[in-house]
């Protein structure tokens, strides 16, 4: 059982920035495993935006359009935490944010924006709320 903790949402005006924050367990090990930040937007379904791999490879990472060049992932392995930097923030933006992680491939990893992957994900943060207004 992996536990995440999501934490840095809030109320912002479009075109300013937050910081989302995903705490898995003190030592967690992030290695195969596929890390994905899923949006939620009122009357839509859950969709991955954004997600984070360690392999053997390295670090990837992988972005949805609508976020690509405004969000950016950086990992403090000290503090289990992985973050997402929110630029340039749009009203499109709005939405609950849900911090997932599941046991995967690279491949399986940077294919997973769509609503479909939600269901594979085992492990989920109870989500952070993201309002931007005009």
């Amino acid at each position: 059982q992996v536990e995440l903790v999501e934490s840095g949402g809030g109320s912002v005006q479009a075109g300013e920035s937050l910081t989302l924050s995903c705490t898995a367990p003190s030592g967690f090990d992030y290695d195969h495993y596929c890390m994905v930040w899923f949006q939620e937007a009122p009357g839509k379904e859950r969709e991955g935006v954004a997600s984070f791999y360690r392999g053997r490879e390295g670090d990837s990472t992988w972005y949805a359009d609508s976020v690509k060049g405004r969000f950016t992932f950086s990992l403090d392995t000290a503090k289990t935490t992985l973050y997402l930097q929110m630029n340039k923030l749009k009203l499109e933006d709005t939405a609950m944010y849900y911090c997932a992680a599941k046991w995967a491939s690279r491949s399986y990893c940077s294919s997973s924006f769509s609503p479909a992957t939600a269901a594979d994900f085992p492990y989920w943060g109870q989500g952070t709320q993201v309002t931007v207004s005009s």
